[in-house]
């Protein structure tokens, strides 16, 4: 077969329009294995091809394309650096944007390769058309672009070819193209800054840094929006988050969190500013970002109470990363009756809100009740079934109630924070006591689609590995739920049918 695709390669490099020949070799190269391309791979004319590229004829191109994506997969990405350079460097200023993301994809296997990435490197020219493509309406092509000169900069030597030569001015020329461009060159700058020290420290020096930093704290509320997504990024490493509370990054952020309620337009940015505190309370110490900031804890309350359900689902969000490890989790419950009255609004949005709140609430709701058995205290036992009592006046029945709703999202959430607690004595109590629930746990035709069953087995296997579960449930209870353990998640009871003698 390898064969016979060779001899349509060639075929095709002989004539003029050759249509027919182009869907005869797409069509084969379907069915041969890339294993017998790569043996033919020393024969394979990639040239023809290319030239056929540059023909003003659209099925012509899109045969092309769809040919060289898999003929290239069988030659090595040193042969493609060293080879097809010309041919690259044409693809990336094509007209049509699968031409682009076809030479992009080839470039992202040079740049992964150590043997091939100097041919790049060495290639000044191929490197300015990238970052040109950043510049692109296409947004597959400019990502595919972003994502890299992201890889290029994995290595010292591609760190200095993107910031120690012209490059640097072709990105900040880029930059100029409009809004929608400029992020992505921030996002491309994070992203590089996000790897190391060294990385961010070529960022910082390049200027590009400083200005993303500017923008989040200048005047524009809608830029302030976009920009603290990617300092949300950049904070989710050790040495960025360094780097911004050196600038005094964080604390500016802060200050801005304290004046929004004298802003009108600050329900562009909080959410983000909010959030970005979440993110960075749980990667250090809740306790001290929460005391070092006390406008984030405040907000977040006070979010609970607004009538913006964006405003409350991101609350919401954040109260659920807050609380999901013990150090948060005594950060809210110091706040005492504060936090009881919060809980009993989420217990009320759980139930009455929007689907996707009532998710997001059920989803926090599991993150702040779930406690590893390691860390199972008297009180913080005791903390967890307080926080419980507080959602409504029969929490157990509420969830219940959201899981038997038609909505297999609901239903898993639903589940999902029942799990939480199924490893907690007191949870184990209230669920035997609670009429016709350890019936419901059992029931397997409660659930039809197989994220509900595997929710489903995830609440069987805490309850059956719990070490308190055969005292509380009994023994027998507790034999059944190993049963339902061991048949697994899927597991449909045999219709037993009976003999009957003279029937047919």
């Amino acid at each position: 077969m390898a064969a016979q695709a060779l001899a349509l390669l060639r075929e095709v490099s002989r004539l003029e329009a050759p249509l027919e020949e182009l869907r005869a070799l797409q069509s084969l190269l379907q069915s041969v294995p890339l294993s017998e391309l790569r043996e033919q791979a020393a024969e394979l004319r990639l040239g023809p091809l290319f030239s056929l590229l540059n023909e003003n004829h659209r099925e012509q191109t899109t045969l092309c394309v769809s040919i060289l994506e898999r003929l290239l997969q069988a030659l090595e990405p040193v042969h493609v650096a060293r080879n097809l350079r010309v041919d690259l460097q044409r693809g990336l200023t094509h007209p049509n944007e699968s031409v682009k993301i076809l030479t992009l994809s080839q470039v992202g296997r040079i740049v992964e390769n150590p043997d091939a990435v100097t041919e790049i490197l060495n290639n000044a020219e191929l490197l300015k058309q990238i970052v040109y493509c950043i510049g692109g309406e296409n947004l597959s092509v400019a990502k595919t672009a972003i994502k890299s000169l992201s890889k290029i900069s994995l290595t010292q030597a591609g760190l200095e070819a993107l910031f120690e030569s012209n490059l640097l001015d072709d990105l900040k020329s880029v930059m100029k193209t409009n809004d929608i461009v400029r992020y992505r060159v921030y996002e491309l700058i994070v992203e590089i800054s996000s790897v190391s020290p060294e990385s961010l420290n070529y960022c910082t020096t390049s200027g590009l840094v400083t200005q993303l930093l500017r923008e989040l704290t200048g005047e524009d509320v809608l830029v302030r929006a976009t920009c603290i997504e990617m300092v949300t990024s950049l904070a989710c490493t050790h040495h960025g988050r360094q780097y911004l509370a050196q600038e005094g990054v964080i604390d500016q952020i802060s200050n801005i969190i304290v004046g929004a309620d004298a802003d009108p337009f600050s329900s562009f940015y909080l959410p983000g500013f909010v959030k970005f505190f979440g993110n960075l309370a749980i990667m250090d110490s809740p306790q001290q970002i929460c005391e070092r900031y006390p406008i984030f804890v405040e907000k977040v309350f006070e979010m609970t109470e607004s009538q913006d359900p964006t405003m409350i689902g991101v609350a919401v969000d954040t109260i659920g990363i807050l609380g999901s490890n013990v150090e948060g989790k005594q950060v809210l419950q110091k706040t005492g009756t504060r936090f009881e009255r919060l809980l009993m609004k989420i217990g009320y949005q759980a139930k009455n809100a929007t689907t996707e709140l009532k998710i997001r609430c059920l989803d926090a709701l599991s993150s702040l009740f779930y406690l590893p058995p390691e860390q199972q205290t008297d009180d913080l036992l005791r903390m967890a079934e307080s926080w419980f009592s507080s959602l409504s006046r029969d929490p157990l029945e509420l969830f219940r109630g959201i899981s038997n709703q038609p909505f297999p999202e609901l239903h898993c959430a639903a589940l999902k924070v029942f799990t939480a607690i199924a490893n907690q004595p007191w949870a184990q109590k209230l669920m035997f006591n609670s009429p016709g629930f350890v019936e419901y746990v059992m029931d397997r035709s409660v659930e039809h689609d197989k994220a509900s069953k595997d929710a489903k087995y995830e609440l069987v296997k805490a309850l059956a590995n719990s070490k308190t579960i055969a005292e509380i449930f009994g023994n027998p209870n507790y034999l059944r739920l190993r049963t339902y353990l061991s048949e697994g998640p899927y597991y449909v009871k045999p219709i037993s049918t009976t003999a009957v003698e003279g029937a047919e």
